[in-house]
């Protein structure tokens, strides 16, 4: 059956404008990191994004290394594009980045003109694209000059590969000099996309400031600390969970002190009507700052679940004090 998109996906979902630029964003994105590559059903992933776009989410996020095996998000993504997606192609915002090792040789990872053309190339091959709306560099490269890695982003919009550009994972400083850098060049710096939750709060020293002045929209990858900041651990590591599996979430980050602190921090969340995780990408969205969330989901319920955090988006200061005390 030929898919028709939900009639009513603009009624509910929050859009939050990215710095000063005229984008918009969904306040709840949708991130392929996990859950999309080639070792996944790709009937879930297809029921994933489905849903997603059902519910307003317009902005789907995805990178040359995700997977596993790298590249296969990608394109799993293409073939949902060209089943269900493509008669939508301009209600969507897809994004991808390239930092992060993709193949053999020198022109494999990091920041030169090389690797991010190249890359970007073979991304929109994967995906069955033109031009994706926001292309990212994925990480800070010790050693490739900044000018040039700015002036390959400045490049792939002139050459129409993409419509915006962003930056992942570089400190205030570094983020400081590169919005500095694509100004001369013409092409302004659209977002920022750093870790942030409860849990890390880096952002805050600094970064968040950075962006503030200088028009920068931001949009937090794990907003709910891969997990720690959801129900999934308050009483134990269940064997099927991203910590009983090992990687990015490992037993040892599972501690006493932070499964304490979550169901402090759960008990609020009740009050409010709202789960743990709903409470958490509610806080990150807190005040305006951070344009979006970026959340992962295994399965359709978790992905509503999760949308629902745009119905209580408001804290009372007595709870914002409340979580502030739980959290030092």
């Amino acid at each position: 059956m030929t898919y028709q998109a939900n009639h009513e996906r603009y009624s509910t979902m929050k859009y939050n404008r990215t710095g000063k630029s005229g984008l918009k964003l969904p306040a709840v994105s949708l991130g392929m990191w996990h859950n999309f590559g080639g070792v996944d059903t790709e009937e879930n992933g297809r029921a994933l994004l489905r849903r997603a776009f059902d519910l307003g989410i317009t902005h789907i996020d995805l990178a040359n290394n995700y997977g596993p095996p790298p590249g296969s998000a990608e394109s799993m993504f293409g073939r949902m594009m060209q089943k269900d997606l493509a008669p939508y192609r301009d209600e969507l915002i897809i994004s991808t980045k390239a930092g992060y090792y993709m193949w053999e040789g020198p022109y494999g990872e990091w920041g030169s003109k090389k690797y991010l053309v190249s890359s970007l190339d073979q991304s929109l091959k994967r995906m069955n694209l033109d031009y994706v709306d926001i292309f990212y560099h994925h990480r800070p490269d010790p050693d490739t000059p900044l000018e040039e890695t700015m002036a390959a982003l400045d490049l792939i919009v002139r050459q129409g590969k993409a419509l915006y550009v962003g930056i992942s994972n570089y400190n205030a400083e570094q983020t400081a000099e590169a919005v500095k850098i694509l100004r001369s060049l013409g092409t302004p710096l659209l977002i920022h996309q750093p870790s942030y939750s409860m849990f890390n709060r880096w952002i805050e020293d600094g970064l968040q400031d950075v962006l503030e002045e200088n028009g920068v929209g931001s949009i937090a990858f794990s907003p709910l600390a891969q997990g720690l900041l959801t129900d999934r651990y308050l009483d134990g590591i269940p064997q099927d969970s991203r910590a009983g599996r090992g990687g990015f979430l490992n037993k040892k980050d599972v501690t006493d002190e932070v499964i304490a602190k979550a169901r402090k921090l759960q008990q609020i969340a009740a009050r409010r009507g709202q789960s743990l995780a709903q409470m958490a990408l509610a806080w990150v969205l807190r005040g305006g700052r951070v344009t979006s969330v970026l959340i992962g989901a295994s399965r359709v319920p978790q992905l509503e679940e999760n949308v629902a955090a745009i119905n209580n988006l408001d804290f009372s200061s007595d709870e914002l004090a409340e979580i502030e005390a739980i959290l030092k």
